[in-house]
């Protein structure tokens, strides 16, 4: 008979701390897997194995660890008799946790609650296993990325006494080399991980069939709790026309096997740029239409004018302030009509890809019988411990809204299967997290954006970095874009940043670890970066609030 264990563990202030309790508890006998989620949590999951629990042995190996580290309270939270959680009559009991999707955060929470000593059932329809980021966002929108990069930077470098030229010879084994990449890393970091016994998967349309039970055709299947993981997908505008035609949204675009002659984008946000930036680059005509006053909408001015500045110069047409009023399908072709400055615009293209925002996956789910509410967006509903209003049914992932990233999905579904199996009211922290534009240059950010700090009433200080003063960026002779520190004047603890930058998203990290763990700007800007190195333009980013780095010398602080 195995057991899992739930420790509250006192006295641990860092991840040394959590290493030595595990390593603590795996020395007691009956102790088959001992681990610490994190030193904050001050707790540790442990595996026991035997018919009674040695308290007093865990209580000892606990405090002979050293450091005032005590045991102070404990539980079991499930007996694990077989591999498969059955049990006779009403209470009867298929897997522990069922899952709908089969994405980042269904694959997470399967493996958490593997990790936990839990079973799993994944039901997936639509997407293959992965989800959006493996199959059709993340993995293929940056590999074509950085195969357009590879193209146009050897056809635009920036080196005196050096010719170089490219061409795309063959745009179908371009995109043949990316659908390669999405199929190897779908098997092994998908398929490879699903084991047939604590992780059983299987095609289907799963929808609720009660609080802790799904059907599955015609099949009833139950569980200690449900989780929802359905993903989202493109949000399709209310324009006349435009549903008639072949549109192209991020899951049919890298299938594309001619690449098009005038690439119409809907949309400035992240996705829509993203591609519309790539596609340029390899060779198509590309028209950006936007809505609001700028492209990347949410954030401050000078980051979407210095963006618009760079993709414009690329030769991509961007029109804001234009709204799409009519598409009309025609053979080989498509006519939107878009209102702009008070005139009326009809602009022709080969391919037309939608990029307008996402819906959540959330249709014949069964929510309604349950009282699960959904907002506008068919998003689904939860609370900060990603709970719907029925408590055994968890959302995670694209399906509960922003932030619409892999890693944050990845995250949730962790935490929804620990909340769900654990029984805990664990909330998510978004705090300081960093996130990435992959256009060229990159836009990176964390924390509040000057808006954002405006809108809340914040005193706060910036530092702007052009890399015009970044050494690594002058040697490389491409001094496109900036770095922009918001800091608390009193407190001289970083607010946010924003990157405009080639690879910023390599800068963002050392940012967020300083917003994290409250580190002093004033000690980012004395600690060792070294010279020529991206890093340093951190360093120097930091300088700027007290120097005038322009009448400093090199590494001089």
């Amino acid at each position: 008979m195995k057991k899992i264990l739930e420790l509250r563990i006192g006295g641990m202030t860092c991840t040394h701390c959590a290493r030595t309790i595990e390593q603590a508890l795996m020395r007691v006998p009956g102790v088959v897997r001992a681990q610490v989620p994190g030193w904050q949590s001050g707790r540790a999951v442990v595996t026991w194995e035997g018919d009674a629990v040695d308290a007093e042995a865990l209580r000892k190996a606990v405090a002979q660890a050293g450091h005032g580290y005590r045991l102070e309270a404990w539980e079991v939270v499930r007996e694990i008799g077989s591999e498969t959680p059955t049990r006779s009559g009403s209470d009867r009991i298929d897997y522990d946790l069922l899952i709908i999707g089969g994405g980042s955060a269904a694959f997470a929470a399967a493996l958490r609650a593997r990790e936990l000593g839990f079973r799993s059932l994944i039901v997936n329809d639509g997407l293959p296993p992965g989800g959006t980021c493996v199959n059709v966002g993340c993995v293929p929108s940056k590999a074509l990325i950085r195969a357009a990069e590879a193209h146009h930077r050897a056809a635009h470098h920036p080196f005196a006494g050096i010719r170089s030229t490219s061409r795309v010879e063959d745009f179908g084994a371009v995109i043949g080399q990316v659908q390669a990449l999405t199929d190897e890393l779908r098997r092994h970091k998908y398929l490879d991980l699903i084991d047939g016994r604590q992780i059983v998967f299987r095609e289907g349309r799963a929808r609720l069939a009660g609080p802790t039970a799904i059907q599955v055709g015609d099949e009833t299947i139950t569980g200690r709790a449900v989780l929802i993981a359905t993903g989202s997908r493109t949000a399709l505008p209310p324009v006349p026309g435009l549903a008639d035609g072949p549109y192209l949204t991020n899951e049919t675009l890298y299938r594309l096997s001619v690449l098009p002659e005038h690439l119409i984008v809907l949309g400035g946000g992240y996705i829509g740029l993203e591609n519309a930036q790539a596609f340029a680059r390899l060779g198509s005509r590309v028209t950006v239409l936007e809505l609001l006053p700028q492209i990347l909408p949410q954030e401050d001015a000078d980051v979407a004018e210095a963006l618009t500045t760079y993709l414009q110069a690329e030769g991509i047409d961007i029109q804001t302030e234009a709204r799409v009023v009519e598409v009309a399908w025609q053979e080989g072709s498509v006519v939107v009509t878009y209102e702009r400055d008070g005139a009326t615009h009809r602009l022709e293209g080969s391919h037309l890809l939608v990029a307008t925002g996402r819906r959540g996956n959330t249709d014949d789910l069964g929510l309604e019988a349950l009282g699960i509410a959904t907002d506008r967006q068919g998003f689904l509903q939860v609370d900060e411990t990603l709970r719907t209003a029925v408590p055994t049914v968890l959302g995670a992932g694209d399906v509960i809204g922003n932030p619409p990233f892999v890693y944050t999905a990845a995250y949730e579904g962790q935490l929804a299967a620990e909340n769900a199996l654990m029984n805990r009211h664990e909330v998510r922290d978004y705090s300081a997290l960093p996130w990435v534009v992959f256009t060229d240059p990159q836009v990176a950010g964390v924390g509040l954006s000057e808006r954002e700090a405006q809108a809340a009433g914040l005193e706060y200080e910036t530092s702007v970095l052009p890399l015009s003063e970044v050494p690594r960026a002058l040697v490389g002779r491409d001094t496109r874009g900036f770095i922009k520190l918001l800091r608390d004047p009193v407190t001289d603890r970083l607010l946010g940043a924003r990157i405009v930058a080639p690879e910023g998203g390599e800068l963002v990290m050392e940012l967020s670890l300083a917003l994290r763990y409250e580190i002093p700007v004033s000690e980012l800007a004395r600690r060792f970066h070294p010279y020529l190195t991206w890093s340093e333009a951190v360093k120097l980013a930091a300088l700027g609030f007290t120097k005038d780095v322009r009448q400093l010398s090199c590494c001089a602080v």
